[in-house]
């Protein structure tokens, strides 16, 4: 009867199981990326804060999403909410240098929160950032176009993804952020 019981509880623990269950070997906290003024950014500074990892671009439809993500960081930065934007020519819709994306960033949208160099987010020559967000949630972490949304929590896993269409401001991500501060 014991081994009945077992067997079917392991059953139900795989048929309910999620990417939140992950088998992580590292976390967000264990990678690194270059700093759009050409530091490392160790993203270990980040650990204990959840993080909103957002690829971007100059010239997209969404590139308003700058003045969204701006004002969540203003927001959720002194609740432990890291804003993190990495300029992106994946889709062909970037400016060709750092310094051009550093100066349209501050100039139209008055951003302050941490941008990373130019970065492939997709694809063979995508950063092992993305790589890992693949490995351990599945193709909803890719991003199918720019200001894709990985919202990673305080242990350094990934909570929930959102597409392009998902505003920064909206009801449905602002509640996830406020779940995992």
């Amino acid at each position: 009867m014991n081994k009945l019981l077992i067997i079917g509880f392991t059953i139900i623990m795989f048929f309910f199981k999620s990417t939140s269950m992950a088998d992580y070997e590292k976390t967000f906290f264990d990678f690194k990326i270059e700093s759009i003024s050409g530091e490392i950014i160790n993203f270990n500074k980040y650990k204990d804060k959840a993080v909103l990892l957002v690829n971007t671009a100059s010239y997209c439809g969404f590139t308003k999403q700058y003045t969204d993500l701006q004002e969540l960081w203003e927001k959720y930065s002194t609740k432990g909410l890291i804003v993190f934007g990495v300029p992106s020519n994946s889709f062909n819709q970037e400016k060709k240098n750092d310094e051009d994306v550093k100066k349209f960033c501050e100039v139209n949208f008055n951003i302050d929160f941490p941008l990373s160099t130019i970065t492939e987010v997709k694809g063979e020559n995508a950063h092992e950032i993305f790589k890992w967000a693949k490995k351990n949630h599945g193709k909803s972490a890719i991003p199918k176009w720019n200001f894709h949304k990985i919202l990673i929590n305080k242990e350094g896993k990934i909570h929930d993804t959102f597409s392009s269409f998902t505003n920064p401001t909206s009801i449905k991500l602002i509640k996830k952020i406020e779940e995992i501060l």
